[in-house]
């Protein structure tokens, strides 16, 4: 009976040797297909010197951005505070009003800013706070459960306005509410 196992085993290894002999190893096109050729290599190289393009232009556009050696720093509030400038003589902002700063110098700026709802404000006039550049909304804050982040960051250029408007200056807790700009890099475009 052992003899008969010991045949039965090495029969039944042979079969499933013998089936995997017999096995494609890769899987067979049915008949009429095509296999890619030199599209698929031509569509990957473009798609690649578009990428190398790509990302070159980012980094052209980088570089072309210097850095700001002196920092131009204005922030106004919370009241009854006016504008802060952090130097004495700032040379990219110039102060028209309260909430208001003219650019002085072409650059990338970062706008940072704080608004505080007041809750127990109840009027007709809806909850509305706006970030104004040169008169046109550039950010809208309209939710009057908490405290809202305002700003981000812009391309402005000499002569500019950047104003921060509320409905009425009830809406909000002006002792905690506040806003600021951060001249961040100058273009440098070579001639």
């Amino acid at each position: 009976m052992q003899q008969h196992s010991t045949r039965l085993s090495v029969i039944q290894r042979k079969m499933s040797l013998g089936h995997m002999e017999n096995m494609p190893l890769h899987q067979v096109a049915p008949s009429g297909a095509q296999r890619p050729g030199w599209k698929l290599w031509v569509f990957s190289a473009l798609a690649l010197v578009l990428l190398v393009c790509s990302v070159s232009t980012v980094v052209f556009a980088l570089l072309s951005l210097k850095t700001v050696s002196t920092p131009c720093v204005a922030k106004f509030g919370p009241l009854p505070s006016k504008w802060k400038m952090v130097s004495l003589e700032p040379s990219c902002v110039r102060q028209i009003a309260d909430w208001k700063l003219q650019i002085l110098q072409n650059g990338l700026y970062l706008i940072y800013g704080q608004v505080a709802p007041n809750t127990l404000w109840k009027q007709l006039a809806p909850f509305d706070v706006r970030l104004l550049k040169n008169g046109t909304i550039i950010q809208i804050v309209k939710d009057n459960t908490t405290i809202q982040n305002v700003g981000g960051t812009y391309e402005l250029h000499h002569g500019d306005t950047i104003e921060l408007t509320f409905n009425t200056p009830h809406q909000v807790l002006q002792n905690n509410t506040y806003w600021g700009i951060l001249l961040l890099a100058n273009p440098q475009y070579s001639a």
